[in-house]
């Protein structure tokens, strides 16, 4: 009922040279994005194919569940590209564990520098069975750490011994259904293993700076379409970027494609108390600049893509 004519007016009052800066760094994410992946493939794909990859890759995270992921996708795209299974395996996997590093990391580190004011101030939003989002957040939270350490162990470390270890839970009776699959599973974790032991320091250098830009960048972005409509100080430009990655930890587990009205309702309980009336118009132009246009140029891209790969081979 509050949303009108008038309030959606209120897109125009932003400041231009703010939101050319939120364009210009979600521009510099997907360079980073397009950088990442050649370095992590060792640079396999072309500029050209990179690109494809990673459209098509946000267009399958944009069209499934967060808790999903587009990760299956992108392991059947780089296999297509004439990257071997066991290598697109690897490098996708490479690429989600260090994505949730990010956060299992950069969490307590924001936590700290925000000095406690990371969660919504005023009334505390109750969720199901009366947990509270700092709940939901170390709920969250512990789900990617144990996540994230599970699957750098199974990489790195003991890769058969995850497998063994896989086939045991599968041994259970009312699990035994599934143990083909977890046999395949740990094959495949023992055949990214292979891929990526033995890469020098300068490889793994590479690609975490080239992480740490490409989030850093995702987050900044709303930093600037906020200054766009608030006078904020550096602190509350620290505040808002806090509360972006523990806002991020909770959207992971949206059941909803690419997190469709999780993140615009979260959105309005993070950011109100600095945008006040402008939360609305705000929340729409992240979303146009963050998730609507994977879906527009996934559209574009996948077309193309299918025929490039596809047709092209069978004619040949």
């Amino acid at each position: 009922p509050s949303i009108n004519a008038n309030t959606l007016k209120g897109v125009f009052d932003a400041s231009v040279w703010w939101i050319l800066l939120a364009i210009l760094v979600i521009l510099g994410r997907d360079v980073g994005y397009i950088f990442r992946i050649r370095e992590i493939t060792d640079r396999q794909l072309t500029w050209t194919r990179a690109l494809y990859v990673i459209i098509l890759w946000e267009f399958a995270s944009a069209v499934t569940p967060s808790v999903v992921g587009g990760s299956a996708v992108a392991i059947f795209i780089l296999n297509r590209e004439g990257i071997k299974l066991g290598k697109a395996i690897a490098y996708v996997m490479v690429t989600a564990i260090l994505d949730n590093l990010f956060f299992v990391i950069g969490a307590p580190i924001i936590l700290y520098f925000a000095q406690g004011n990371i969660f919504p101030s005023g009334r505390i939003m109750e969720m199901r069975f009366g947990r509270s989002i700092e709940v939901l957040f170390w709920i969250s939270y512990g789900l990617y750490a144990s996540y994230s350490l599970v699957m750098a162990l199974a990489l790195f470390y003991k890769p058969r011994v995850f497998k063994w270890v896989l086939l045991k839970i599968y041994s259970i009776k009312w699990l035994r259904k599934w143990k083909h699959s977890a046999n395949e599973y740990g094959n495949q974790i023992i055949e990214a293993s292979k891929e990526l032991i033995g890469k020098n320091a300068k490889y793994w250098v590479t690609i975490i700076v080239a992480t740490i830009f490409i989030w850093s960048s995702r987050y900044l972005m709303l930093n600037a379409l906020i200054g766009a409509y608030a006078d904020l100080d550096i602190y509350e430009h620290i505040t808002i970027f806090a509360r972006q990655v523990i806002m991020w930890i909770v959207m992971m587990i949206s059941p909803t494609p690419g997190s469709s009205g999780t993140a615009e309702f979260f959105f309005a309980q993070f950011f109100a108390e600095f945008l006040n009336g402008y939360t609305f118009v705000t929340s729409i132009l992240w979303r146009l600049l963050t998730y609507y246009p994977y879906l527009f140029l996934g559209a574009i891209f996948l077309p193309r893509w299918i025929k490039q790969v596809f047709f092209k081979k069978k004619e040949h």
